[in-house]
């Protein structure tokens, strides 16, 4: 036997050594408490459409989304992020004020249907519903910012009205978070709450939801309001502002590639910070899982955890479901 002694004292791994341990000394926990289903609504009934580049993942109208709601809020997922897949898109984004669209209708059947038990977010961009596919109106070439506001405001009372208990503005336009909250407050929505995309970044991550939504622009690109991914400081500013604002809850997206973001904006945020996995994000660990490289369970857990472990409070991401329904958070 080797008789040479290492002199340690300090020994990390003691408290590695089995389950139990590693569990009471863990820094973090994650929990479907912290997760936030996303789901695409689509008009019409009785209809369920697979997103081939979001593998299960599917559009749902709104009579269809309810089974699948209830499945996860008893397997304790209490939350969902909405977005509208309209069949009618036009230059003044009529559709996203249509009190009887597709979000709305939706809001309004899971608020029957579950009540508090579950929280209901909405989405608020004008991309969906506008026929060139950014996330405000066009002068030129030019995405406008004032106007665009306006309207965006209009489309969140919508949803409020119709029992939305977060409204998301995801657009990146200058003072949307001040309009909404006033034009809420005026219409007497002082209760419904602001998740506020405040760190919104111009990302190659969004390629497969831009395929579920039906929402690539038409021409350009969104770099000149969405966010430079090589600015930090950046996001702290545009925190701030929204806070200032009135934002209940402040959001950085995407996740992965801005974890550094995430634990900027948990020191200096005082109220809820979310994280929003994205689509590509999610997209490509199911291309993994497909091609025999990675467990998904794993991967998912590890994903999932290193945005807890940045400081998300929250994290809206398309795995929720599945996470819930085997068990992986337990």
């Amino acid at each position: 036997m080797n008789d040479y002694r290492l002199d340690l004292i300090h020994r990390p791994r003691r408290l590695r050594a089995n389950e139990n341990l590693r569990e009471i000394v863990a820094e973090i926990d994650l929990r479907t408490r912290h997760l936030v289903q996303g789901h695409f609504v689509i008009p019409g009934s009785s209809e369920q459409q697979e997103i081939s580049s979001m593998p299960g993942v599917s559009r749902y109208t709104a009579d269809r989304l309810i089974p699948v709601v209830e499945r996860d809020l008893a397997n304790g997922v209490r939350a969902v992020m909405l977005f509208g897949v309209p069949d009618v898109k036009n230059p003044q984004a009529t559709g996203a004020l249509d009190a009887d669209g597709e979000v709305p209708n939706a809001v309004r059947l899971l608020k029957t249907a579950f009540g508090d038990e579950l929280t209901v977010m909405t989405d608020v961009c004008l991309c969906p519903y506008t026929d060139h596919g950014h996330c405000g109106f066009i002068e030129g070439e030019e995405v406008v910012n004032d106007s665009s506001v306006a309207t965006l405001a209009q489309m969140a009372a919508v949803l409020a009205e119709a029992g939305a208990d977060f409204v998301g503005p995801s657009d990146m336009m200058d003072g949307r978070i001040s309009e909404i909250r006033h034009h809420l407050d005026d219409a007497g929505f002082e209760r419904t709450s602001i998740i506020a995309y405040s760190a919104k970044y111009a990302s190659a991550f969004y390629g497969p939801f831009r395929d579920a939504a039906g929402s690539s622009p038409s021409f350009g690109d969104r770099r000149s309001y969405q966010m430079d991914f090589r600015n930090s400081r950046e996001a702290i500013r545009e925190v701030l502002l929204d806070l200032e604002e009135g934002a209940d809850v402040v959001m950085v997206k995407p996740a992965l590639a801005y974890l550094d973001i995430i634990r900027a904006v948990r020191e200096v945020s005082t109220v809820p910070v979310a994280a929003y996995n994205v689509s590509g994000e999610y997209a490509m660990v199911q291309l993994a899982v497909r091609e025999g490289i990675a467990e998904e369970r794993a991967m998912v857990l590890e994903v999932l955890g290193g945005i807890r472990r940045a400081g998300a409070d929250l994290i809206i991401t398309y795995h929720a479901s599945r996470a819930a329904a085997e068990g992986w958070l337990s």
